[in-house]
């Protein structure tokens, strides 16, 4: 057996004995996958989903003994790419790797003839990205709670860094805004390469952004971190607090991610792919590459991907009535 295959075949057995997380497994469809398989990414390449996605497709094709091939369909804020995989036929040859805008979207920017409860099969959780609030290096704030106290004397004046309306960081400043009771001015950027050089500049105060892009400018001191989310820091950051820790009630990372697939795959298929990306995420390479960019390996049976896809879309629907970003 290949080292690959026993690493897999390990992971797979530690997954599946674990207590509090076991499920039965079932006999899997003994040729699938017998060619290629399609993972629709719903943005452009290079971005924390798309590494993400690779990441695990590369796994998945090594696993496999077939070409898991990335396939990026940006376009409608991840609508576009979503609603064409979830047409797709139902035999695990074509495969989403999706994100929170599947949520945000159902409120925000819905998507004519595409619901993603009714229209794609969860197949697993794959996990988080920890966000980080990052100032330019000669802004005055030291801290989040300075940072606060100067935007509240100064409502609306404060501007922040977004990729666009809908994305993780627009919707992260927007939840950080409201739960600080905050007003902050909002700055879209087609270009993040932009976005980074004028939060360097002090043009932009403000960016809440996923962190693995961004390491090297806060380790270089290009950008200041004030607070990372989730319930423990960043290992790459040791010295930068939690919002959590600092009593600022912004701790749940804002961006997540999932694979799903069209509504009505069978189910041996939907398991045995849940079973090896699980047995991938706990890969001791994956493990400490997702480490070093900052994300949060999450796995689990479907349901857990099902149940995230729900509740979060009651959340950011809530969230977006709140500040006005609800679309009816």
């Amino acid at each position: 057996m290949k080292p690959l295959a026993r690493a897999l075949a390990l992971a797979a057995g530690i997954l599946l004995a674990a207590p509090g997380g076991a499920w039965a497994q079932t006999s899997a469809a003994p040729n699938w996958p017998d060619k290629s398989v399609r993972m629709v990414v719903a943005f452009g390449a290079g971005g924390t989903l798309d590494t993400l996605a690779r990441i695990v497709s590369q796994k998945l094709s090594e696993m496999w003994g077939q070409q898991v091939v990335v396939e990026n369909r940006a376009g409608a804020g991840g609508n576009i790419g979503a609603a064409q995989a979830s047409q797709a036929a139902p035999d695990g040859y074509t495969l989403h790797f999706g994100a929170q805008t599947l949520a945000v979207n159902v409120t925000i920017a819905p998507y004519k003839g595409f619901d993603p409860v009714r229209d794609l099969e969860p197949i697993v959780f794959v996990g988080t990205a920890q966000d980080v609030l990052m100032v330019p290096p000669e802004f005055p704030a030291k801290t989040v709670q300075e940072l606060i106290d100067i935007a509240k004397k100064r409502p609306g004046e404060l501007n922040y860094a977004s990729a666009g309306p809908g994305s993780s960081g627009h919707l992260a400043t927007v939840l950080f805004s409201e739960l600080t009771g905050v007003q902050l001015q909002h700055v879209p950027y087609n270009s993040l390469s932009q976005g980074v050089m004028d939060i360097m500049s002090g043009r932009i105060s403000v960016w809440i952004v996923t962190l693995g892009g961004h390491l090297g400018n806060i380790t270089s001191g290009k950008v200041r971190a004030l607070a990372v989310s989730g319930e423990s820091r960043a290992e790459q950051l040791p010295n930068i607090p939690t919002f959590k820790e600092i009593d600022v009630p912004f701790v749940a990372e804002t961006s997540w991610y999932g694979i799903f697939a069209p509504k009505g795959t069978p189910r041996h298929i939907v398991e045995k792919i849940n079973r090896d990306v699980n047995a991938v995420l706990a890969l001791p390479d994956v493990k400490a590459r997702g480490t070093t960019l900052g994300y949060r390996f999450a796995g689990g049976p479907p349901e857990r991907l099902g149940e995230l896809l729900k509740s979060e879309i009651v959340k950011w629907a809530e969230i977006a009535d709140k500040a006005s970003l609800a679309r009816r």
